[in-house]
């Protein structure tokens, strides 16, 4: 394992740190690697939600890296999908999900992009609203 920063280098897309890349109509043969998760969070005006997964497990999401150029350290962004049905109430794209016995799949680049880079089943995640003080409501559990 190592640190890296979330986000590419601006000083190649105008100036914005781009934090995410499509999965669609991409292949990505090499510069592979995984973002250990347990949970991931979403906003929707001012509510705020956390996703995780409904067996309780901890994944990882899919993300490709970059090496340090100049002062700009090593970096990555996380590759997405289009989001699936307990997501979707909320926002149009998730992070692409590797369960933890596809991680080398995913490294090794030994299975296709579009083979991993699936939008997930039904009844995948349990969303809960996050309230103030770090506390949670359930407000979907499938």
């Amino acid at each position: 394992m190592v640190e890296a920063a979330w986000g590419s280098n601006p000083r190649f897309s105008d100036g914005a740190s781009l934090r995410f890349v499509r999965s669609e109509g991409r292949t990505f043969p090499r510069h592979r690697c995984l973002v250990p998760a347990s949970e991931f969070h979403m906003r929707v005006g001012d509510k705020r939600y956390r996703a995780t997964l409904e067996s309780g497990n901890f994944f990882y999401l899919a993300a490709i890296w970059e090496p340090a150029m100049g002062e700009w350290p090593l970096s990555f962004r996380i590759i997405t999908v289009a989001a699936n049905a307990e997501v979707a109430r909320y926002q149009e794209r998730h992070g692409a999900i590797i369960e933890r016995r596809h991680r080398m799949q995913w490294l090794d680049a030994t299975v296709p992009e579009i083979d991993l880079l699936q939008t997930p089943p039904e009844r995948t995640f349990l969303v809960e609203r996050l309230l103030g003080g770090g506390t949670s409501q359930s407000e979907l559990a499938l």
